[in-house]
């Protein structure tokens, strides 16, 4: 199923692995980029491998992999080090373009065919917004690869690329161009029939302006959102869940329908094609997380 919750855990870390165990994320992503030191990399490519290969059941939980960016030189020795380990897919960042996804999946195509995985068993996530070409680019993805699973956003290294001081005015919110690149990460998404992820709420103590944010975002149209420490896991995935009510609500609007009509009335409310679209998707859903 395509995951509420995504946790970011440094791939050098037994304790911090051990713990993303019991979050109830319904993904980790072990990372090997930002979260671990350059001469840590070499250990965190052999935990990340180890803990692959020890971990196989993923039906409650799928592993990923944040793999260092292509841009790097490292893109590919990080997944020659943890292929065989058959993540669920990796996580793929500061991509510019399609053109990174079509990249990363020839190197994972040979891999695969190295360790005797499926054909295009590993999931490509692209963060498509870190930096400025990429912008330019979000109508790209449509069709690029089957490996394509989802498209999320980030404005921290969007920030770093364009040699911004904050990405917040000042009452703290996002700026336009973070704003800009949050709904055309969506829409992109949306396009290349993928999942949209929302980016990383970074104050973690704030439990409050997480649930805001990831309602908000639910209400957009995301179908989930980063997580970077345990405690944020569980509002995440309440965000994401459809209540009780939006599921009663659904199956009356699908009741509506059933007639055969392109247009009908509930609650002094007239719905067409759109809200029938809304209500399935919405108990799908439903059934997939209860």
């Amino acid at each position: 199923m395509e995951p509420r919750s995504m946790l970011f855990v440094p791939g050098d870390s037994e304790r911090k692995l051990a713990r993303g165990e019991s979050s109830g994320a319904d993904a980790l992503v072990l990372d090997l980029e930002d979260s671990v030191p350059a001469d840590r990399l070499g250990a965190a490519r052999a935990m990340v491998r180890e803990y692959l290969g020890s971990h196989r059941e993923r039906a409650r939980q799928q592993l990923w992999v944040r793999v260092n960016p292509l841009s790097s030189g490292k893109t590919l020795a990080d997944l020659a080090a943890i292929a065989a380990g058959a993540p669920d897919g990796i996580m793929l960042p500061k991509t510019n373009s399609a053109a990174d996804v079509v990249v990363a999946s020839h190197y994972l195509s040979a891999l695969e065919v190295r360790d005797g995985l499926d054909e295009g068993r590993v999931r490509i996530f692209a963060i498509a917004t870190e930096t400025a070409p990429s912008l330019f680019a979000l109508g790209s993805y449509t069709g690029c690869s089957p490996r394509l699973a989802g498209m999320t956003w980030g404005a921290e290294d969007l920030a770093a690329a364009l040699g911004a001081a904050t990405n917040r005015d000042e009452r703290g919110e996002l700026e336009f161009t973070y704003r800009l690149a949050r709904s055309l990460c969506l829409a992109g998404a949306v396009a290349a029939g993928v999942q949209p992820l929302d980016t990383v709420f970074v104050d973690f103590r704030d439990a409050a302006g997480l649930r805001a944010e990831a309602r908000a975002a639910a209400r957009a149209g995301f179908t989930g959102k980063i997580a970077i420490h345990p405690d944020q896991v569980p509002i995440i995935n309440d965000a994401f869940t459809p209540t009780a009510e939006e599921i009663a609500h659904a199956h009356r609007v699908i009741e509506a329908f059933a007639a055969g009509a392109g247009t009908v009335s509930l609650d002094g409310k007239m719905l067409d094609m759109p809200h029938l679209k809304q209500a399935q998707r919405v108990l799908a859903l439903a059934a997939l997380v209860r």
